[in-house]
């Protein structure tokens, strides 16, 4: 009985089960995970696209631009503006963008919420008279 058990022929199945099965999960952790990522990048994206549009028009805390943004992307972050109205020729202001997401491990199993949050800044390029 004892040779029976220390015989190792068969040991090599056992060795790719088990390669397989982790090669799965963080397979899935990735696939879990990286939606976030994207979602970050898209946020970024987003605050960059409203602050060039603030620099051109010269004016801030428009939300028409967000609307716009969020139809797109299908984000719908909340805004805040260092400065609102319009802003003259060199005037600095930062627009920062937050959204709260799950990062969803396993379904609802391990899923907790996380902050996102993205910060540009940009100088008006109109002068007003």
């Amino acid at each position: 009985m004892l040779k029976i058990i220390k015989n190792e022929r068969g040991e090599g199945y056992i060795d790719v089960a088990v390669l397989v099965l982790c090669a799965m999960l963080v397979i899935a952790l990735a696939v879990s995970v990286l939606p976030v990522f994207i979602t970050k990048n898209k946020l970024d994206t987003y605050v960059v696209e409203l602050c060039r549009e603030a620099e051109i028009a010269g004016c801030v805390g428009s939300t028409l631009r967000a609307q716009v943004l969020s139809e797109k992307t299908g984000l719908n972050p909340d805004i805040s503006w260092s400065k609102t109205g319009k802003i003259q020729l060199n005037e600095e202001f930062t627009v920062t963008a937050t959204m709260q997401t799950n990062l969803g491990l396993f379904g609802r199993f391990g899923s907790f919420p996380i902050t996102l949050k993205a910060q540009v800044s940009g100088k008006s390029e109109v002068y007003w008279k």
